[in-house]
């Protein structure tokens, strides 16, 4: 019988998880068994996965679990030198050169366990099967959004922080108090360009940005076939990127713009790739997080970065519905794990394993 083990995330600032209580019963309908960890800080309780009657298990006991348990989390393992004998699926972040990557797989390698990386779950044609591009572009849009009100606050470069909301309602509730607070200031709402607008990442950054009421203007590859440069981005208050570095990809804010006349102030950097040198805002060096946010690139006047890397935590419950429920169909055909997308993606980890 297949096992799967969900492991309780352990990274800050991580509510989310990748299969809900209603996935568990499907799975455990599927005649697969269950284990469950409890978390302190998982957004759906344990209890609603209690209720489906799968096993409860001790936060972070997975090294103890069976060996021929798969162990299931989202994000990366703690940093360590233990070897790995289980099979996990999360994001491992282990095959584009990733700094830490080498070292988990020689924990791998030493254990005699295997990765599944969420990232490389791919359909016959290559498209992945599951993936939380919406919401990191929805929060993207809105944490760039709270940038832009703290500037206008005369504070800034800010928020300081960023916490975790309990819904998409509340996070969008906020944003329309602030705003509203500035208008009876006199200070109209921001206009925006979102590049990427009909991907997965850029529809959700449209979504947010329209829910408010702002105006929206929509780019995709037609926009930027060209090549640039493209002065319409520096004629906007914020600019959501939602385009992924890669060879080919124009330059959308150069250094030089640093020093242009812009109406500019915000850049929401949803894809966050400061490191590619395919890079296409290079005008930063490295990413943010929700304990530091922005970097102010430009003083006068102002441009702010927000490049958060795990931007779908901002709202946990919707983002792990969203993906549980693209992610499901694959989790259920663990019982033929050899074939499929299953197999695909252990050649892929096997590659990468076999050069450390």
């Amino acid at each position: 019988m297949t096992h799967i083990w969900v492991r309780a995330a352990q990274r800050e600032n991580e509510q989310r998880v990748g299969v809900t209580p209603e996935g568990v019963r499907a799975l455990m309908a599927a005649g697969m068994s269950v284990t469950v960890e409890e978390s302190g800080c998982r957004a759906i309780p344990i209890e609603a996965y209690r209720k489906t009657g799968c096993a409860i298990a001790t936060e972070g006991s997975w090294p103890d679990a069976p060996k021929d348990a798969i162990i299931f989390g989202l994000k990366e393992l703690p940093t360590g030198d233990s070897p790995l004998p289980h099979r996990h699926i999360m994001f491992g972040h282990a095959f584009k050169g990733q700094a830490d990557g080498p070292a988990l797989l020689r924990r791998f390698k030493a254990g005699g366990g295997a990765l599944y990386d969420l990232e490389y779950l791919t359909d016959e044609s290559g498209r992945r099967v599951a993936a939380f591009g919406y919401w990191a572009g929805f929060a993207g849009a809105a944490i760039g959004l709270m940038v832009w009100i703290e500037e206008k606050r005369g504070a800034g470069p800010g928020p300081k922080k960023v916490s975790v909301y309990p819904g998409r309602d509340a996070l969008v509730s906020e944003l329309k108090t602030n705003l509203a607070a500035l208008r009876n200031d006199g200070i109209a709402g921001p206009d925006a360009i979102v590049i990427g607008a009909l991907g997965r990442v850029g529809t959700g950054a449209s979504d947010c940005l329209e829910a408010l009421g702002l105006e929206v203007l929509k780019w995709d590859m037609a926009e930027t076939a060209h090549g640039g440069p493209f002065p319409e981005i520096l004629d906007r208050d914020i600019f959501v990127n939602c385009i992924l570095a890669r060879d080919g990809v124009p330059v959308f804010v150069p250094k030089s713009a640093l020093a242009s006349e812009r109406r500019l102030s915000v850049i929401a950097d949803v894809s966050c790739d400061p490191s590619s040198p395919f890079n296409p805002i290079p005008i930063y060096d490295h990413a943010t997080s929700f304990d530091h946010p922005v970097i102010r690139v430009a003083k006068v006047p102002p441009l702010d970065v927000m490049a958060i890397d795990n931007l779908p935590s901002l709202l946990p419950v919707e983002s792990s519905e969203d993906y549980a429920a693209q992610l499901l169909p694959s989790l259920k055909s663990l019982d033929r794990i050899e074939s499929g997308i299953w197999a695909r993606a252990r050649d892929i980890f096997e590659t990468h394993a076999a050069k450390v």
